[in-house]
């Protein structure tokens, strides 16, 4: 189990059109092509194509997304990474 929220991390995909993840904390943005989600093991970006939410459990931290999946990261630092963007749009 992780420390962070003593609840454990599992990314589990089935046939590349349903994700089924645990460990997740909030849902920070999604539509059709892109999902991103807070987890106990940090920010997750899922990329695809006619995803939709399938359910979400926030009391358990589960959520199942059902689509095309074509991939997914963990990012390190997602709100420097908007940072930059803000602050390179400013100076453009």
């Amino acid at each position: 189990m992780n420390e962070k929220n003593n609840v454990s991390h599992e990314l589990k995909m089935i046939d590349r059109s349903i994700l089924s993840l645990t460990g997740v904390s909030k849902i920070v943005s999604f539509d059709s092509s892109e999902f991103i989600l807070e987890s106990n093991m940090g920010p997750i970006h899922i990329k695809g194509e006619g995803l939709e939410l399938l359910s979400l459990d926030t009391q358990d931290g589960v959520i199942r997304i059902k689509g095309k999946i074509i991939g997914y990261n963990y990012i390190e630092k997602l709100a420097k990474k908007k940072e930059e963007s803000l602050i390179a749009k400013l100076f453009k």
